[in-house]
């Protein structure tokens, strides 16, 4: 992957974030999940998906709310690990954690909130993934991000 096709991408997944975060309903957490998921990074994830589309002939604009959905889990993945239970670290991305700016309960709800608006991203009826992919695509992300994924991934890293 080039520099470039990286950059587009995550340029891409960026603006689809921040338009969807921005259609939410106002909460307090929407602050925080803005600022743990919109700070910068690579989106490498986004590129894997939008390339693997170019393998099926699939746009890339259709696969905009799936990267945005993964960078989503990933971005609850980052805020968690920042955490002074977890890797207790004060900066991500060249500034402050998550919980270092909003408080570490408030970093955990804008975390979990997060891992579930990525499942609402991928069942939202405005983007047109038949029915049984998304039901396909809502489990692969659940199994990745859970027990046995990115979350038994910590708690083996956390006992190490």
């Amino acid at each position: 992957m080039n520099r470039f096709f990286l950059d587009n991408n995550a340029k891409k997944t960026d603006i689809f974030l921040k338009k969807y975060l921005n259609r939410q309903s106002n909460s307090n957490l929407m602050p925080p999940m803005k600022y743990g998921s919109l700070s910068g990074g690579k989106k490498i994830r986004s590129s894997v998906i939008i390339g693997a589309g170019k393998i099926f002939n699939i746009k890339a604009h259709k696969l905009l709310n799936i990267c945005a959905a993964v960078e989503c889990i990933h971005s609850y993945s980052l805020i968690h690990d920042d955490l002074p239970c977890m890797d207790n670290d004060r900066i991500r991305r060249g500034k402050l954690a998550t919980h270092i700016k909003f408080g570490e309960s408030t970093a955990i709800l804008a975390g979990n909130s997060l891992l579930t608006l990525a499942f609402e991203m991928i069942v939202d009826k405005n983007y047109k993934i038949e029915h049984k992919s998304k039901i396909e695509l809502v489990k692969a992300l659940a199994l990745c991000a859970g027990h046995a994924g990115i979350a038994g991934g910590q708690y083996l890293d956390l006992n190490f």
